[in-house]
């Protein structure tokens, strides 16, 4: 696994935690990166690796999870992308490449609008595009919609971390040989408490008032506002690796990006999370990364 440090900075309510993927030459350029709604900084481990310090990587653990659980509300996509200009402010960043997966790549897109000078370039990761709720689900209802099976498992207690790392290699999404190192300290950064009753770090009301925040009218219209041309990488399969992602050819015609700076281009085999944990995935992510902040990507790879 790629070394790194964790880091600590002032945000209202306390401190956010994020970790610091340092880059091998002093001055390098600076990527700021943000993971999913139940997810944690270290779901970017593999993405570290394939950057090899060229780029100095540095992931918050949004509020509410894994290290940052403990700060306090309001939650939602607002308060994560103040936080996000607070973190960057706190190291004295302007203008860095953003990038975010899933809902941070929500959080990614209202950040850049309500902090241009802070954020440059941006790259989204199978997320950021988003759709009105259907006006017939109530609250609970369209959480249950959006991420259900992801939302059950923050209830759920596990015996030990040998019976978490069992449970997430049971899963669909992580079949096969999407498994590695990287995803094993992902998942364990999300597990805490004392056994046989281990659950997840993440505060299920910040899951569940970010989740329905994701239809906010001052969200869904951040696509529109981007103040820099953008990449929407979407991933052919769907968060339990079924045939249907998140995204098509025609939900994103559907969603009239033609009017927007969004360039939206498909990752084959892959799905919602593998586009990020998996090594075809990650790859991706790192070349487009380097090439937003003119670092140059070794040939071959």
């Amino acid at each position: 696994m790629t070394p790194y440090d964790e880091i600590r900075v002032p945000v209202p309510g306390g401190e956010l935690a994020a970790l610091h993927w340092p880059a091998r030459e002093p001055g390098a350029p600076v990527v700021v990166a943000l993971h999913g709604i139940t997810a944690n900084a270290l779901s970017w481990g593999v993405v570290a690796r394939e950057l090899a310090g060229r780029v100095t990587l540095i992931a918050p653990d949004l509020r509410g999870r894994a290290a940052s659980a403990g700060l306090p509300g309001p939650y939602g996509i607002a308060t994560h992308a103040d936080d996000v200009a607070a973190l960057a402010g706190a190291l004295g960043l302007d203008g860095v490449v953003l990038t975010g997966h899933s809902m941070g790549a929500f959080v990614a897109a209202l950040a850049a609008v309500r902090h241009p000078d802070r954020f440059g370039p941006l790259l989204l990761v199978d997320g950021g595009v988003g759709f009105p709720a259907p006006t017939h689900l109530s609250p609970d209802e369209l959480m249950t919609a959006v991420i259900g099976p992801a939302m059950d498992r923050l209830s759920m207690t596990f015996a030990d971390r040998a019976a978490y790392r069992a449970f997430w290699q049971a899963h669909p999404a992580f079949a096969g040989d999407a498994w590695s190192p990287e995803v094993d300290a992902y998942i364990q950064r999300d597990l805490t408490g004392d056994e046989p009753a281990m659950h997840s770090t993440c505060r299920i009301e910040a899951v569940r008032t970010d989740g329905i925040g994701l239809f906010d009218e001052e969200v869904l219209s951040a696509i529109r506002k981007l103040p820099a041309p953008t990449t929407l990488l979407w991933a052919a399969r769907g968060l339990m690796d079924e045939e249907q992602g998140l995204y098509d050819e025609k939900r994103l015609a559907a969603a009239g990006l033609g009017d927007t700076r969004v360039e939206p281009v498909a990752v084959r085999d892959v799905n919602h999370y593998t586009v990020l944990t998996g090594h075809e995935g990650a790859q991706e992510i790192a070349a487009r990364l380097m090439a937003l902040a003119n670092t140059p990507v070794p040939s071959g790879g």
